[in-house]
């Protein structure tokens, strides 16, 4: 099949398709008499693979190190692909702390607002900001009492 023909199945760009060609994720099978570039059905799998693996959230390099592992099954234990889930679930639980931090500093200083019409001269979310710390959800950040909201 033509690279068009990957791209109509998968529903990704021909740019998508050739990043991982240069990436070296994915090598077309082989290339027609008129230069274009043909894939097998294992090429097709594997454009599949490198698909589903990044839908769940692991990056090039991971991917890269699961392919080795699909490539070579024989070398390797069921164990060493678990790790590597595990360790990608240890990595998106961090981010997702990470997250849940940036969140209630944000509701922090959304709270310690007014929003009203009064210049940002009074706001008292840029003055968080301009005292150079770092806001973190445990501080406390008193509302700023706007006399003319």
């Amino acid at each position: 099949m033509k690279i068009g023909d990957l791209v109509k199945q998968h529903g990704v760009s021909v740019d998508t398709i050739r990043f991982y060609e240069k990436q070296q994720l994915l090598t077309p099978s082989a290339r027609s008499e008129g230069g274009y570039r043909l894939y097998s059905h294992a090429d097709n799998q594997r454009l599949s693979f490198i698909l589903r693996a990044k839908s769940v959230g692991f990056s090039l390099q991971q991917i890269r190190e699961l392919l080795q592992i699909e490539d070579n099954k024989s070398q390797w234990q069921c164990s060493d692909v678990k790790d590597k889930v595990q360790h990608k679930m240890t990595e998106i639980a961090e981010q997702i702390s990470e997250l849940q931090r940036f969140y209630q500093a944000l509701a922090q200083l959304d709270q310690a607002c007014c929003g009203g019409s009064v210049s940002a001269t009074e706001c008292s979310i840029l003055t968080a900001l301009e005292q150079g710390q770092p806001v973190l959800a445990e501080q406390h950040i008193p509302k700023q009492e706007c006399a003319k909201c």
